[in-house]
């Protein structure tokens, strides 16, 4: 993973000489954890930023908390690595002035995800310079995905099969929400943790299945992102299960969501979800290089109208280091599909207060079409009572 990391960075120094870039600096996990090959457990929400300054003709310079120091320089390939400290002179701002020049006329940052005492640290102290986003320029990078990036998510679309499995096996009348959400996170760390060592690099990854699980049941079916919680299953329940913040290895994220019903399903629910199946299934059908986002979404919105249903979800979005990357599954977006891209491709259909339907998986773009990430049954899914 270092050595990509590596070549990485390479492209992308190519890339600032070409546009006249001297200097970019990054701030969120996931470019950081791209290009330098690291990240921390407890990041900006603290007051600790962690950076990474990227000259177009010298070598890149993480800058990180003395705490997290010895940790960032064991996982990242970057040789100077610069610390700072809560307190006294040697201050984040101090260690970023550091790399970057003392005048510079631009700064190029990542926008949509500078922390804002990053920002306003930069706004201060470099008035005069023109503020300028680094994000598209690496994100146009992010689009294709390596083989080696694609076999770890395939790895993690095995860890989120194991949570699926895990999800359908916990669902009876009278089990609760939080009992299903404890059984994904056991089966999906315990299958991540075969696919990792205790060497290396790889000592620093953690196997463990996190966040909170977006669990709906019920008439709560028909919300969105909703959280597991004390609710006890009953007979004809919709069960909503999205692993969309939890189906993620070595900060490789999917999206992979099912519906279950327990029992036995109702008319109305039966219709529901069968139309969010068609509609994703009839936009995998259409994807391969060549054809735009939008006409993918396209081919979702048009089994949905045909079915009586409006939605107001996109088709899909691409992934990777991070939960939304570039380009979406829908309208207005023009980009041009190619081999490498990985998407996750959504069926979505809400009818508030009584049922909904969904389904969702992750796909890689091939050379005549595509090929699943994620793998668990397409069909409307009944549950024993």
């Amino acid at each position: 993973m270092l050595d990509e990391a590596i070549k990485r960075t390479s492209v992308l120094q190519s890339r600032l000489k070409d546009e006249g870039i001297s200097h970019a600096v990054f701030t969120s996990e996931s470019s950081i954890a791209y290009l330098a090959g690291f990240w921390g457990y407890l990041g900006i929400e603290f007051g600790r930023p962690t950076m990474l300054v990227v000259p177009a003709e010298d070598a890149p310079i993480v800058i990180t908390p003395l705490m997290e120091s010895e940790m960032v320089s064991e996982m990242t390939w970057v040789k100077d690595v610069r610390t700072w400290e809560d307190i006294g002179q040697r201050s984040w701002g101090r260690a970023l002035a550091s790399a970057l020049p003392d005048a510079p006329s631009e700064i190029w940052i990542e926008k949509n995800d500078v922390p804002a005492i990053v920002r306003n640290f930069l706004d201060e102290r470099y008035p005069d310079a023109k503020i300028k986003d680094i994000g598209p320029i690496l994100g146009a990078q992010r689009m294709i995905k390596s083989p080696l990036e694609i076999e770890v998510m395939k790895q993690a679309g095995e860890i989120a099969g194991a949570m699926m499995a895990a999800a359908h096996g916990s669902l009876r009348a009278g089990a609760h929400e939080y009992e299903s959400a404890i059984a994904v996170i056991e089966a999906g760390t315990r299958k991540a943790a075969g696919f990792l060592t205790d060497k290396g690099w790889e000592r620093f990854v953690s196997p463990m299945i996190h966040n909170l699980q977006i669990l709906q049941s019920g008439k709560d079916a028909s919300m969105v992102h909703r959280r597991a919680s004390v609710k006890a299953y009953e007979p004809l329940d919709p069960v909503y299960f999205c692993f969309c913040n939890m189906a993620q290895f070595k900060q490789y994220k999917l999206g992979f969501d099912r519906m279950f019903h327990i029992g036995g399903v109702t008319e109305d629910g039966a219709r529901v979800q069968q139309a969010a199946i068609d509609a994703q299934q009839a936009a995998i059908a259409v994807i391969r290089p060549g054809i735009t986002a939008e006409e993918v979404a396209a081919a979702a919105n048009a089994v949905y109208a045909e079915r009586g249903y409006q939605t107001g979800y996109r088709t899909g979005r691409s992934i990777g280091v991070a939960y939304l990357e570039a380009p979406e599954l829908k309208a207005g977006d023009t980009t041009v599909l190619k081999p490498g891209m990985t998407f996750a491709v959504d069926g979505g259909i809400s009818v508030d207060g009584v049922t909904a339907g969904r389904i969702g998986d992750s796909i890689v773009v091939t050379e005549t079409g595509s090929d699943y990430l994620t793998q668990y049954p397409r069909e409307l899914l009944v549950t024993d009572a």
